[in-house]
């Protein structure tokens, strides 16, 4: 893309990415912009997401291994964030891609904005831990203790744990002629020393003259608790790299080993697929996933007393410059330290959720007649899970029931609900399930899922080339009498139960008959290639999502001149495509009221004056995921809502199958635009504003006005 310096407020984006609409915008008197003063950086928007993570754990209200799981959370976003967007930065500069990111930023610069913005949150992330977290837990009876610390009899007790539980699978690798710097997998705990020839065990010289010094890694190892209880309490506990540093002269007899220091290597995990030379795409993602475990490394992590040539070899072993090594004050892999979520300490956790299940759904059996009667609107977690499991096995052996047709992106290694296809195949059903295996960081499940799945006889695709299947859709076909009755669940989430307790989502089930004819043709696209390009009522990407997207916008903007109600309330979790938001600009200088709650990324600027003066975007990050997508239109007073699998990006309007589905009974849209989408704008608890420039700050009750927590409201509401 050619940078632009400056653009006309009628055309605020490059003519590629215009939105392709039949109506013509009207033109406007707003001064110039150039593209950084109309759009935010995608990545660092990014980092500003981990940043209100980070605020989690640093708020003292929060019980005390809640604040440690968002510390934990944020290490794991900072990381899969390196695998992906840092990688893919270093890349173009590797083959000197000359593109310019949307707001006008080179992929250099981009590396740069995103160091500065991460050494003082990585700070922050380690002074909470060392200095709040860990000290309040001590003060709980759960103590966190170095080596040093143990008495006599402590660290005689230790030893024997080392010597039969861990020194038997270490491996220690030395750097020398005929050993080269060994590989270091992606986000695996090390040490490294360096040891010599103790001067009375013999010979201390090479035949050079020089004392013989070598570099030697040791890999921590994983199965091993990386929490290591002391005494028979089980509330104290040293790090397992403390205990092998403490033992390490046991792994180098006769030779003098040096103090150990901790690293961590970050690598590339943004694995390309070349679908078109494909002939077996499950053969290829099996090879791709090994291929991942070699990426090219983009992060060093190394602890902060380590000397200064040993961190300088490993980055140059690591073929790394300077500005990708992180110092550490604290321990690495912060999520590791989860362990002591296991400890029965309910006083310092969250109050469990107790889900329920509504009134219409609580006999499985009956549960078609149910949804024949009239669409049922799940919202999870406050809507216990095992409706969806419950309705799959429902349908797996419903005597009625004669096919079952299924999209599988995130599902997890333990879910019922392949087994229920499979139960369902057995019994004769006709069932069909698309498996994404492109999903990433759940390829092997989802691989190991696809194979069960057709030894049982199940018809498994694996999705169209050069697209990920993100939509989330079931279908159910059942025999009444002499007609055929389609059953349809469209929700925002995956089929996956575990991270269905932890993501708030939305799901519908309807016997809509225009929706189960739409499923019918979306299947048929994904499993039999049709060219299909009309819906009735559901929108599909890449077919027409941002089209209608856009010209719902456009609709509402044209609502507001002529006079009628217009609003826009949009729920999503990522707000990164250029059209999308040129007309959303649009629509608030036509004078459409917009409210944008968007978890993470967010591009569009609001509250710009002759800009974005309507538009307000806010945030909400607490105990539950904020994972369900709504869209409210007032459509002058004709009000539509939509939900569905779809964030307003790129990806997801071009590179994605996705789902918004129209909510049609009156009830679930009151429901969802005056209970659900009402509650995140109320939130002044767990709430941030967007400032023009791309920061939040957390909102505050008004005088007078009460504190207002969204989740905690739908807990007591719904759980």
């Amino acid at each position: 893309m050619k940078r632009m310096t400056s653009l006309t407020n009628k055309q605020p984006f490059p003519d590629d990415e215009r939105p392709e609409t039949s109506e013509a915008v009207p033109a406007t008197t707003t001064p110039q912009r150039s593209t950084h003063e109309l759009l935010i950086n995608r990545e660092t928007s990014q980092l500003e997401f981990f940043r209100r993570v980070l605020e989690e754990a640093l708020d003292t209200t929060q019980p005390l291994l809640e604040r440690l799981k968002f510390l934990a959370i944020f290490s794991s976003n900072v990381d899969e964030f390196f695998m992906i967007r840092v990688s893919g930065l270093k890349e173009t500069l590797d083959v000197q891609v000359k593109e310019l990111s949307p707001d006008g930023l080179s992929p250099a610069d981009q590396l740069k904005e995103i160091r500065s913005y991460l050494l003082p949150m990585l700070a922050e992330q380690m002074r909470c831990l060392r200095e709040e977290v860990l000290p309040a837990l001590g003060a709980e009876g759960i103590h966190l203790v170095s080596y040093d610390s143990l008495s006599l009899p402590e660290r005689q007790s230790l030893k024997e744990f080392f010597k039969k539980k861990v020194h038997p699978v270490l491996t220690p690798q030395a750097v020398d002629p005929g050993h080269p710097f060994p590989y270091i997998s992606n986000l695996s705990l090390n040490l490294t020393l360096t040891v010599e020839p103790m001067p009375e065990h013999g010979i201390t010289q090479s035949l050079t003259g020089k004392v013989e010094k070598r570099f030697v890694r040791i890999k921590v190892p994983q199965h091993v608790p990386r929490l290591v209880p002391v005494g028979e309490t089980g509330t104290k506990f040293i790090l397992l790299e403390e205990l092998i540093a403490a033992s390490a002269d046991t792994l180098f007899p006769r030779m003098l080993a040096a103090k150990c220091h901790a690293f961590r290597v970050t690598r590339d995990a943004d694995v390309e697929v070349r679908e078109d030379e494909a002939n077996d795409l499950l053969l290829m993602m099996e090879q791709s996933l090994r291929a991942r475990r070699f990426g090219t490394a983009v992060r060093l992590e190394v602890a902060a007393g380590m000397p200064k040539e040993t961190v300088r070899y490993l980055t140059e072993s690591l073929g790394l410059e300077a500005d990708d090594v992180y110092a550490v004050e604290g321990p690495l892999n912060v999520p590791d330290l989860m362990g002591f979520s296991k400890l029965e300490r309910p006083d310092l956790k969250d109050k469990p959720l107790t889900p329920k299940t509504p009134a219409q759904l609580e006999d499985p059996a009956h549960s078609f007649d149910a949804i024949s009667r009239q669409d049922i609107l799940l919202h999870h977690p406050y809507t216990s899970y095992k409706v969806v499991t419950d309705f799959i096995k429902a349908a797996a052996h419903d005597p009625q029931v004669v096919a079952i047709k299924m999209c599988l992106y995130r599902t997890g290694a333990d879910s019922p609900i392949p087994q229920s296809l499979i139960e369902a195949s057995e019994q004769g059903k006709q069932v069909t399930v698309l498996v994404e295996l492109k999903a990433r960081f759940d390829e092997e499940n989802n691989i190991e899922w696809a194979k069960r799945l057709e030894e049982s006889g199940v018809h498994v695709v694996y999705g169209l080339v050069g697209l990920k299947t993100h939509c989330k859709v079931a279908l159910v076909i059942r025999q009444e009498g002499e007609v055929l009755r389609r059953y349809v669940h469209i929700a925002t989430g995956n089929y996956n139960p575990v991270t269905s307790n932890f993501y708030t989502d939305l799901g519908l089930l309807t016997a809509n008959e225009e929706i189960g004819a739409d499923a019918t043709d979306l299947f048929n696209f994904l499993t039999g290639y049709s060219r299909q390009k009309e819906y009735r009522r559901v929108f599909v990407a890449p077919v027409n999502l941002r089209e209608r997207m856009i010209a719902l916008i456009e609709r509402e903007a044209e609502h507001a001149r002529a006079g009628r109600p217009a609003r826009i309330v949009a729920k999503n979790n990522r707000l990164a495509d250029t059209r999308l938001i040129r007309a959303l600009y649009e629509a608030s200088r036509a004078g459409v009221e917009i409210d944008l709650i968007v978890r993470g990324i967010c591009m569009l600027r609001p509250g710009v004056e002759g800009l974005s003066e309507t538009i307000r975007v806010r945030s909400v990050v607490g105990r539950f995921l904020e994972h369900s997508r709504a869209y409210y239109f007032a459509n002058g007073g004709e009000e539509e809502m939509y939900t569905g699998s779809a964030d307003w990006m790129p990806r997801n309007f071009d590179r994605r199958v996705e789902v918004l589905a129209p909510v049609h009974d009156e009830s679930l849209k009151k429901y969802l635009k005056d209970v659900v989408l009402a509650a995140y704008l109320r939130d002044n608890q767990k709430a941030r504003l967007m400032r023009p420039d791309g920061s939040y700050e957390r909102v505050r009750p008004a005088p007078g006005e009460e504190p207002f927590n969204s989740q905690t409201y739908f807990i007591d509401l719904e759980g």
